[in-house]
């Protein structure tokens, strides 16, 4: 049975970062051929289109879009690509799960995308907390004023999987929540 961790993995490596890396070639919005995409993985790992529709399907955080014979990351990419999404309101406040030793840098900088196109949010500080908690170290959890954000012309975008994007957010806009505040 294959991997269903490592087959998602290389999946967002090649549809989000390093499509070459599979023979890919990503259109204008992100999406690759999905047979081709197929044929990569059953020649790596073994697994057929069947378990690819299933990791997709099955992905607790439906990081991918299948579209008839195309599929495509929802969020995240580094290579430059349109997702279309248009801009929406977000809620008064979104979250930011990171780590303690990048917080001096975001409390000067403000969150930047680094090598994605956008800053990712969440629209909790359950789902931030999850996200924090993918590396080592003191979990920091930052909220997110985005009514104000919003009101001073950021604009937001809600991807199909829920994570909210915006583009930067300038340190005026942060505040970090206390543990006592957290769950």
């Amino acid at each position: 049975m294959p991997n269903d961790t490592q087959i998602s993995k290389f999946m967002s490596l090649v549809l989000r970062h390093a499509p070459q890396e599979a023979g890919l070639t990503l259109d204008e919005n992100g999406w690759a051929d999905l047979g081709a995409l197929c044929a990569v993985i059953e020649h790596k790992f073994g697994a057929s289109a069947t378990d690819v529709a299933r990791v997709v399907a099955e992905n607790p955080k439906k990081r991918f879009a299948i579209e008839g014979d195309r599929i495509r990351a929802v969020q995240g990419h580094s290579v430059d690509i349109d997702l279309g999404l248009q801009p929406s309101a977000p809620p008064a406040i979104l979250y930011h799960g990171t780590k303690q030793e990048f917080l001096g840098a975001i409390l000067r900088e403000g969150l930047t995308s680094q090598s994605r196109q956008h800053v990712h949010l969440s629209k909790d500080v359950e789902t931030a907390l999850i996200v924090a908690r993918r590396r080592k170290g003191k979990d920091v959890i930052l909220r997110v004023d985005s009514a104000a954000m919003a009101g001073d012309g950021a604009p937001f975008f809600l991807s199909d999987n829920g994570v909210w994007l915006t583009n930067h957010v300038p340190p005026r806009y942060l505040q970090e929540i206390s543990e006592r505040e957290l769950p």
